[in-house]
């Protein structure tokens, strides 16, 4: 790992490379249920009627509605079709594929394996790259994998124990041992963040995910019904030491992943939302270089 970038908290427990495994009782539970069902319910979760999704995928009403109900077993290749339509992650498609009888078609290497070597080369260079801004890299759970050195403006007061592996940067946002105390504008974020949760959680049909919306909205700070309108993106507002820092963010994804674990990577980058913060954000990263041992 180059200097500019780093693990955050991967000293305990398993490496911060590799994401957390799935709740067994979920893997099961999905593997379990027949594979038409499986498919009726993503297609009901996409609000698609089997006369819209036949068309989107050049099948018949009538074999679709036999697929469904168990009558006719699909090939791998029909799965693969439906759930291509569907936009099913990759992970759901190969659960789709074991509930049918058939092999997984799409591999899952952690991200510290060779396999992913020029994929790890590119995020880390997109991290590093985005400095003196701070930036932070996540799988499908908003588990925390690797982050740049200006993260920094955000970890350092937090509690160490959010910070331990698997870190989630969501709870790290709203816990109140987290950043939630220093965040001006604490409802009008976590209404943010929630409702990207609550649509990430409802479109994948992630048990996980729901859980840890459960767990958020529980903490305190309140929500705001609706966002003050008075900028063109929504910032949050982050009080380090004495001045306000103002950011907004933009995720980015790899957009041609055949691979279960690139396929739910994500790239969360900060960018300041106004002058002053992008010349205090210099500065501190600027300070912090010059205090780190050479």
């Amino acid at each position: 790992m180059t200097a500019s970038t780093a693990r955050v908290g991967a000293a305990k427990g398993r490496s911060a490379d590799r994401p957390a495994p799935r709740s067994a009782a979920h893997a099961s539970n999905r593997q379990n249920r027949p594979v038409g069902e499986l498919l009726r319910e993503w297609r009901e979760r996409r609000r698609l009627s089997q006369l819209e999704l036949s068309i989107q995928a050049d099948v018949s009403t009538r074999h679709l509605s036999f697929v469904e109900t168990g009558r006719s077993r699909p090939t791998p290749e029909m799965i693969l079709r439906l759930t291509e339509q569907l936009e099913v992650p990759l992970r759901e498609r190969n659960a789709l594929l074991l509930a049918g009888g058939y092999a997984p078609a799409y591999p899952e290497h952690a991200l510290d394996q060779p396999e992913l070597e020029s994929v790890r080369g590119a995020l880390r260079q997109v991290l590093a790259g985005h400095e003196p801004f701070p930036a932070v890299l996540v799988n499908r759970w908003w588990e925390l994998l690797e982050a740049n050195t200006a993260i920094g403006v955000f970890t350092a007061d937090v509690a160490p124990e959010l910070l331990a592996p698997p870190a989630n940067v969501l709870r790290l946002a709203l816990h109140p041992d987290g950043l939630a105390p220093r965040i001006v504008n604490l409802p009008e974020w976590r209404a943010h963040l929630l409702t990207q949760l609550r649509q990430r959680a409802r479109s994948m049909g992630d048990s996980r995910l729901r859980e840890l919306y459960d767990e958020l909205l529980g903490y305190p700070g309140g929500l705001a019904e609706t966002p003050t309108a008075t900028d063109v993106v929504l910032p949050m507002r982050y009080r380090h030491g004495g001045q306000v820092l103002s950011l907004f963010s933009i995720t980015a994804v790899v957009g041609t992943a055949t691979d279960v674990t690139v396929d739910e990577l994500a790239i969360e980058s900060f960018y300041p939302a106004d002058a002053a913060t992008a010349a205090a954000l210099r500065e501190l990263v600027a300070i912090s270089g010059r205090a780190r041992p050479r």
